[in-house]
């Protein structure tokens, strides 16, 4: 039986910087800081409301684990084929608004409509490289919740 009663608890970043993360996630989805236990390495832990966790976890660079889907070697050349890759997706209201300051931060951001013509979607890096997909449904608003890759709003 497959598990029941599932919700989403966190999503986890490990960062060889987690001040810098933790300040891009503040200022541009305006996650909060919220309290985190005290471990033997460093963690931030952010919240956006209502419910949503961010726990960025220092980088420990012994473990040799990839900090992304690829290596740092064979970045994406292209951002025209960042859709296709991996990356976290949220909902946003405010979208136009909400590019226009990613770009006034010097944020490259690759833009594009759906083919439905109503579904706006802007594709961009946070400060480790990984990819980030913000997504407005048009005049409907599916919500400021987590969404799943192919855009179809999580339950």
């Amino acid at each position: 039986m497959a598990a029941q009663g599932t919700c989403l608890n966190h999503v986890s970043r490990e960062s060889s910087d987690i001040n810098r993360l933790a300040q891009f996630y503040i200022e541009i989805f305006e996650f909060e800081k919220v309290e985190a236990p005290r471990f033997e390495f460093d963690v931030i832990w952010l919240k956006l409301a209502p419910a949503f966790y961010l726990h960025l976890i220092e980088r420990d660079p012994t473990t040799k684990l990839p900090e992304g889907p690829w290596s740092a070697t064979s970045a994406v050349a292209d951002p025209k084929n960042l859709p296709r890759g991996h990356h976290v997706c949220f909902t946003i209201s405010n979208f136009d608004s909400f590019v226009q300051k990613l770009k006034e931060k010097g944020i490259e951001v690759q833009e594009w409509t759906q083919p439905d013509g109503k579904t706006k979607q802007a594709f961009f890096f946070d400060p480790d490289g990984k990819v980030f997909n913000s997504i407005t449904y048009g005049s409907q608003s599916a919500g400021n919740g987590l969404e799943v890759s192919n855009g179809a709003p999580a339950s």
